[in-house]
């Protein structure tokens, strides 16, 4: 009995573990969850784009003055292995290999990809306008070496025919909403203007209109244009190798249409001024020179009046001699 009584004892005794537990720390010691600040916040990206890796240029970096993150190096065969069997898509939303641009049936011998920001960047667009103005594919076609002109955006391929309309562009027009493209050939972000260059013959705040009313008109699409920093670039390739590569470092950096004339085999003569607003190029208007030739053509249509008695006719005529003895101004 008295071994069956010490065993219920030593049953019901508080074990070791329990009476050592320890007790829960004060709330002042328990980690409560940090809230973010705007400093901490990475930057949105839409919807449809994943968020990009491609490093960020600092505005102090822009200045043409010192080092930037991108170059214009020429993409190794690596790289192009990456990037050949991602998709483009058209204006239908029918996808194709990125590598059937620049090489294969029916591909140019040079081909030259120019890679844009988003669909309503007025910058681009001029840039386009500006080129077509200049450059149109029959001129290509004709060249001893016949080349061609793709343009690649990073927005959604439903903007493409309203991206084909505003810039008047006549060569196809492809969209990537991934921006892989970007990413994989080196291309970066950044908000920065950068200098004027001589393709932009609109300023900043026609531009910017154009880009707002744009907006307005394709409604729920507004969203669709593309990351707002992404920048691009132009690749030129021959015989399906790359040659000639420039990075965009800035939202205007895009290459000098005399440039890509040079580069294309065409004679690199300046693009002609267009009509403001438009792609329409401006009609060239006869002036007169000098006041003299403005006088000498009124008295011309006095000449042809007729003679009255008073000798009318021989007067005009003295008095056009007269005229064309008088200095310019």
């Amino acid at each position: 009995m008295e071994t069956a009584t010490s065993k219920t004892t030593e049953e019901k005794a508080p074990s070791p573990t329990t009476a050592e537990k320890p007790s829960p720390a004060p709330p002042a010691m328990i980690d409560t969850p940090k809230m973010s600040t705007s400093t901490e916040t990475p930057p949105m990206s839409p919807p449809f784009s994943p968020s990009s890796t491609t490093p960020v240029l600092e505005k102090e970096e822009l200045d043409f003055g010192g080092n930037v993150d991108v170059n214009d190096d020429i993409p190794t065969e690596k790289e192009l292995k990456r990037v050949d069997d991602l998709l483009v898509l058209d204006a239908n939303g029918v996808s194709r290999p990125f590598k059937d641009i620049y090489r294969g049936e029916g591909v140019a011998p040079k081909q030259l990809i120019i890679f844009v920001r988003h669909f309503f960047c007025g910058n681009c667009q001029e840039y386009l306008r500006t080129l077509s103005s200049s450059i149109t594919p029959e001129s290509l076609i004709a060249l001893p070496t016949p080349a061609f002109i793709t343009v690649i955006g990073c927005g959604r391929p439903e903007l493409i025919d309203m991206y084909v309309k505003e810039t008047n562009c006549p060569f196809p027009v492809y969209a990537d909403p991934t921006r892989k493209l970007y990413d994989y050939l080196g291309m970066t972000r950044t908000w920065d203007l950068g200098k004027k260059p001589s393709y932009i013959q609109s300023n900043l705040l026609t531009t910017s209109i154009q880009s707002v009313m744009q907006s307005l008109k394709v409604g729920n699409k507004a969203l669709k244009g593309g990351d707002f920093k992404q920048v691009g670039g132009e690749f030129l390739f021959e015989d399906g190798k790359p040659t000639w590569v420039h990075r965009m470092r800035n939202t205007r950096d895009h290459s000098e249409v005399e440039d890509v004339r040079r580069l294309l085999g065409l004679n690199a003569k300046k693009p002609p001024l267009r009509k403001r607003w438009s792609h329409s190029i401006k009609a060239e208007r006869k002036k007169s020179s000098t006041w003299g030739h403005r006088v000498r053509s009124k008295s011309r249509g006095s000449k042809d009046s007729p003679v009255n008695g008073n000798g009318t006719a021989k007067a005009q005529g003295e008095q056009e001699m007269t005229l064309k003895e008088t200095p310019t101004v």
